[in-house]
């Protein structure tokens, strides 16, 4: 199941965004919003802000993941502090997702949907580059 994650690194994340990142719609920026019926698309993959306050992960049309909101009508917005929320009609904070802020938020092709912040650590020269390294951050 595909999780909403903070990760950082800077390389991962420039193999990710370019360039298929800007063709494909598949990335958010802080003060970026999904308004109802606007999605994020990477491959088969779909993050959307459905009517009825749901917001949805959808893998060849099949739902993967799902939030359903309280409100009738509400929007997702990856916030000018980095962190990604859902409001309803009325402008009241109706979830928070447990996250560390970030820059970016990404639908990447496996399906993650990922927030990077800046690098908190840099793999040491010399250190083999076929490994796959994350570093959680914390502010």
């Amino acid at each position: 199941m595909a999780a909403l994650v903070t990760l950082s690194a800077a390389a991962v994340l420039l193999g990710l965004l370019l360039p298929s990142a800007m063709a494909n719609n598949n990335v958010l920026l802080r003060g970026d919003k999904l308004l109802p019926g606007e999605s994020l698309t990477e491959g088969t993959y779909e993050f959307i802000m459905q009517d009825h306050c749901r917001l949805v992960l959808k893998d060849n049309g099949n739902e993967v993941w799902s939030f359903q909101g309280n409100g009738r009508v509400c929007y997702a917005f990856f916030e000018t502090d980095g962190n990604f929320r859902i409001y309803n009609e009325k402008g009241n904070m109706d979830n928070e997702f447990n996250t560390i802020p970030g820059d970016i938020l990404v639908l990447q092709r496996d399906g993650h949907v990922v927030i990077y912040s800046r690098p908190v650590w840099i793999i040491p020269e010399g250190e083999p580059t076929n490994r796959k390294i994350a570093m959680v951050t914390k502010n």
